[in-house]
């Protein structure tokens, strides 16, 4: 089915994440949200809460009743006591608290969790209030991206460079440098990559096939013109659906493949031999900071930047060739503009974590087992169900969750903030409600920082915080 989208910014806006849209169909009625509320208020916390409630009503005179001894103003009995401890026993009774919380409860979707075991202590700032041009800033630059193109495994001959803004700024770059001279298809089935269609479509005004679907499904892959050039994202963060793999992009194509990679890299086996133009930034599946993104450029990448100038000025941030060659020093260190060398010591933190941790292949696996223990968790739940409709392109991290009665949006949407803000006052959850632009229900993370312990701990967790707030 086909969509609409508007284009969305790719950073937060200055609203909350999880606050509904600012339109008609999205506006909670109020009279529900109060309802919500004080049903909420009205309820009593646990078990031993219901207990003492329980004792408090003997104040009044105590009858026989046929068949049951009559309980003291001391005792329950035990069948009173067993009916109010059964979850099952009322409507009323809640799921039990849980005891174990998850030792790391930080399931963003990004920034995402740092890698287990990272700690300020142990980054070395040998090169902190030093030059980035001088020679130690651009040897620890130079080996951050030695080590990055050799942990992903990218072919011989791509490049990787360091650049501004984050994954937005490396796909800005790409899109603007080499865009122009041919038809674009667009990809998008989520907000980031509506983002793209509108900086093709609205802001380069490009000849565009954009093929687009609604959330939880991906656009028809089959029949794209070899000759055209092809923008989508690899795994949706908003969605929770990925391309299954890149079988459908032409071996023997003309046209460039242009990927925003960002929350699959590290995470999912992508065939970089078929991508063109590749993005991801630090902060999200090895956990590093944000602000920094990478680039990757497959030969026929810089053929085309050097061969085929596209016809528009561009601002210095988007500059990637000079006097018609590539800036290589780009690729080696020399960033455009001053990068944190804080930030650039905690991702080779990462990098030694993600080395340590079984290379590429562990880092699959590490995300693959969170996403199976999740799943476990969801297919035995009465109330939420993952979004992405084809398991075979379910992502294995931004893993993304719908309420299985969607009769309310507008209710959906209160009940979705209340669990994240009732699990982030216990510490057993930060993070987790949907994007703001997706259905409502929630969003965990399951890449491979994240420990598979801690996303079997926060199921009961979530059970127990839909009671809460029903």
């Amino acid at each position: 089915m086909n969509s609409t989208y508007i284009a969305r910014a790719r950073d937060e806006p200055s609203a909350q994440r999880d606050e509904p849209f600012n339109s008609a169909r999205n506006e909670p009625h109020s009279s529900k949200f109060n309802l919500l509320c004080n049903a909420t208020r009205a309820r009593i916390d646990s078990p031993a809460n219901l207990f003492a409630s329980a004792l408090s009503s003997f104040e009044q005179p105590l009858h026989l009743s046929p068949g049951h001894a009559v309980p003291t103003r001391r005792e329950l009995s035990v069948r009173r006591v067993t009916l109010t401890e059964a979850t099952t026993a009322t409507p009323d009774v809640r799921v039990a608290k849980p005891h174990t919380k998850p030792i790391r409860p930080t399931f963003s979707s990004g920034p995402c969790a740092k890698p287990p075991g990272w700690n300020p202590a142990n980054l070395d700032t040998s090169a902190l209030g030093r030059s980035h041009r001088g020679t130690l800033g651009k040897a620890r630059l130079g080996e951050a991206i030695e080590r990055t193109h050799a942990l992903l495994k990218l072919p011989p001959g791509y490049r990787l460079g360091i650049v501004p803004a984050s994954d937005t700024g490396a796909m800005e770059m790409a899109i603007w440098s080499l865009l122009g001279r041919r038809r674009v298809t667009m990809l998008a089935w989520e907000s980031f990559g509506a983002g793209w269609v509108t900086d093709v479509a609205k802001q380069l005004k490009l000849d565009a096939e954009i093929r687009t679907a609604d959330y939880g499904k991906i656009p028809e892959l089959g029949g794209i013109d070899s000759a055209s050039d092809i923008v989508f994202t690899w795994n949706g963060t908003t969605s929770g659906v990925r391309v299954p793999n890149a079988d459908w992009i032409a071996a023997e194509r003309t046209g460039l493949a242009i990927c925003d990679a960002t929350s699959a890299a590290f995470a999912q086996d992508i065939e970089w031999a078929k991508i063109d133009v590749g993005t991801f930034s630090w902060q999200k599946a090895l956990g590093g900071e944000a602000a920094h993104g990478m680039l990757v450029l497959s030969p026929r990448a810089v053929e085309r930047l050097e061969e085929e100038p596209q016809p528009r000025p561009l601002p210095k941030l988007f500059r990637l060739t000079k006097g018609g060659k590539l800036i290589e020093g780009i690729f080696k260190g020399e960033t455009i503009n001053t990068p944190s060398m804080l930030a650039v010591e905690d991702w080779l933190f990462c990098l030694d974590w993600a080395e340590r941790a079984g290379g590429l292949e562990g880092l699959i696996a590490r995300a693959n087992a969170n996403s199976e223990a999740l799943d476990r968790w969801v297919s035995q739940s009465d109330w939420i169900e993952h979004l992405a409709v084809d398991p075979a392109s379910r992502s294995n991290t931004s893993v993304c969750l719908q309420f299985t009665d969607r009769s309310d949006e507008a209710a959906n949407r209160v009940r979705q903030k209340a669990i994240g803000q009732l699990l982030e006052r216990e510490s057993a959850a930060f993070d987790i409600t949907a994007y703001r632009d997706a259905p409502p229900g929630l969003r965990i993370w399951c890449g491979a920082t994240i420990e598979t312990s801690d996303i079997e701990a926060l199921g009961p967790w979530l059970d127990w915080a839909m009671e809460a707030t029903r």
